[in-house]
């Protein structure tokens, strides 16, 4: 049975405002959905629940974001080692998560966001260093990005430093983006298909909500071109501000009680 087929009307409403609000972030700012909509979704359903309902539209919305933004195919020939670099992280971090499982993984991780919005805000967080070995510094930062997703749970803040770090436009930072996310959540979907237990009449009953999504994402889309690049900048900063402070109350929250 569909993690869906247990929800009240009122929950149905509840899933698809979500959707809507986390898809239009997305659209905005090219990071966003499965970070907003999963703890959202999980106050309704099994954690479990809320990651299968997402999936096919969190696929759907980075191939339309993919085929919005330009030269998808000139950013996999540039930046094709942060995927790979991701996958060897994620492989890492997921021992580590094993071994080490009460580390401050997202402490590190805030830490992190808070010195590039430092940087970023004095206007030095573009890099030379990363201009002249974008192969080296990508391998890096992907490892990174795979080591935060699967020990924090966030993958967003290392992709932002790497990419605003080579000075990209909004258009280009977005596409360098759903390179890590396409591979990711593809692989995602092969798990859940084939070891998860999920049928495709699970993942069909989440075509509607796939729907919500696109349209969502689409008016973010219109949103963000009509906007300079100093504003997307400014929007950058402040999704990243309010990931590290949600991220500190989550960590802070049990110790006060």
């Amino acid at each position: 049975m569909s993690a869906l087929d247990a929800l009240t009307p009122g929950l149905w409403l509840w899933v698809v405002l979500v959707l809507a609000v986390a898809s239009w972030v997305y659209g905005l700012l090219g990071i966003g959905l499965p970070l907003i909509a999963t703890p959202l979704l999980a106050l309704v359903m099994p954690l479990h629940d809320a990651v299968v309902v997402l999936l096919v539209p969190v696929l759907a919305a980075v191939v339309l974001s993919i085929f919005t933004a330009p030269d998808f195919r000139g950013t996999l020939r540039r930046y094709w080692i942060m995927p790979l670099g991701a996958f060897i992280g994620a492989a890492i971090g997921a021992q580590l998560f094993i071994r080490v499982p009460h580390f401050p993984y997202a402490l590190v991780l805030v830490a992190a966001m808070v010195g590039w919005l430092w940087l970023d805000i004095r206007g030095s967080s573009v890099s030379p260093a990363l201009q002249r070995r974008p192969v080296a510094w990508g391998l890096v930062f992907g490892i990174a990005t795979g080591l935060f997703e699967t020990t924090a749970n966030v993958a967003a803040p290392p992709l932002i430093a790497y990419y605003a770090g080579l000075g990209l436009a909004p258009g280009a930072m977005i596409q360098g983006f759903n390179l890590c996310f396409l591979v990711g959540k593809s692989m995602q979907f092969l798990t859940f298909s084939t070891l998860g237990g999920v049928t495709w009449t699970q993942w069909a009953a989440t075509l509607p909500l796939a729907g919500v999504a696109l349209l969502a994402q689409r008016h973010g889309i219109s949103v963000r071109q009509r906007a300079d690049p100093g504003a997307y900048r400014i929007w950058l900063r402040l999704a990243l501000g309010v990931m590290a402070a949600i991220i500190l109350a989550q960590q802070v929250a049990p110790h006060l009680r």
